[in-house]
């Protein structure tokens, strides 16, 4: 027997209510994540981290500008770590796999997959200038990650396809679902060298704005940086044709900038307790 169209509608919404209760550390965003499993994100991150990785001109970590994205990025994992945990959101970084790589690449671009998998490309360091810029960046691309933002792209996604049963995303992906592959390669560039990348709305990219600053301050930088870093970027960007990745989906220059400064209060108030200021 059929089930009628408003009891499936109904049991839909219902599913959809219950595993949107999943909240942001720091924000208290609540979001929806619940159509795939975190494990089953990073499985699929580290399958594309690691062919990206292979067929990409690595810098090696002996090379000044590789050892400072590691540092950098050693000193934000500690911080975000050591709050999740104290903070009772260590669920959040179950199964984490963390690597902090440079790539030989022109693109003013950086990204963090699900799981901790960090890279930056070269070109976006003379935007950097220097460690605290590096630490902008980094502690905006670790927010996606610890925010969820993929998770919360391929649910909607799915939810949008109306695939909604249980377990779908993993079964279709071991068993080669055609739907869910294809909205899995969106996510995370997989097949694709990031190329086609479903991008983060621009309420994930401002949430990552607002969680990076907090993030950079818990790690001793001030994030009083990432308003000249944005200004930077927003250069870049108005002398080229076609804008950084880093910018293609975020929120104007001017609004960007004023939204970091009304929330410099608040993040300053992190860099004072965490860095001893």
């Amino acid at each position: 027997m059929k089930t009628p169209l408003k009891y499936s509608i109904a049991a839909i919404a219902l599913v959809t209510h219950i595993w949107a209760c999943q909240r942001v550390p720091l924000t208290g965003r609540k979001q929806l994540v619940g159509f795939v499993s975190n494990e089953t994100m990073m499985t699929m991150s580290f399958t594309e981290y690691k062919g990206f990785m292979d067929t990409s001109k690595v810098v090696s970590y002996n090379k000044k500008d590789a050892e400072m994205i590691g540092r950098v990025g050693g000193r934000i994992k500690t911080a975000v770590e050591n709050y999740l945990i104290q903070n009772n959101y260590s669920q959040v970084i179950d199964g984490y796999q963390w690597e902090f790589k440079l790539v030989q690449n022109k693109e003013l671009n950086a990204w963090c997959m699900p799981g901790g998998k960090v890279c930056f490309y070269t070109g976006i360091l003379p935007i950097c200038k220097d460690e605290a810029g590096v630490a902008v960046v980094m502690g905006h691309e670790i927010a996606h990650a610890i925010a969820s933002h993929g998770r919360e792209r391929m649910s909607q996604a799915l939810l949008a396809n109306g695939i909604t049963q249980i377990g779908a995303v993993g079964v279709g992906v071991y068993t080669g679902d055609q739907k869910v592959m294809e909205i899995a390669g969106q996510v995370l560039g997989i097949g694709s060298q990031l190329t086609y990348v479903l991008p983060n709305s621009r309420n994930q990219e401002s949430e990552a704005d607002k969680l990076g600053l907090i993030f950079m301050a818990m790690a001793g930088y001030n994030p009083q940086n990432a308003v000249e870093f944005w200004k930077r970027m927003a250069e870049a960007g108005a002398k080229s044709q076609k804008p950084p990745k880093l910018l293609s989906t975020h929120p104007t220059d001017e609004n960007r900038i004023s939204d970091l400064e009304k929330q410099m209060p608040q993040a300053q108030k992190y860099y004072q307790v965490y860095a001893g200021k």
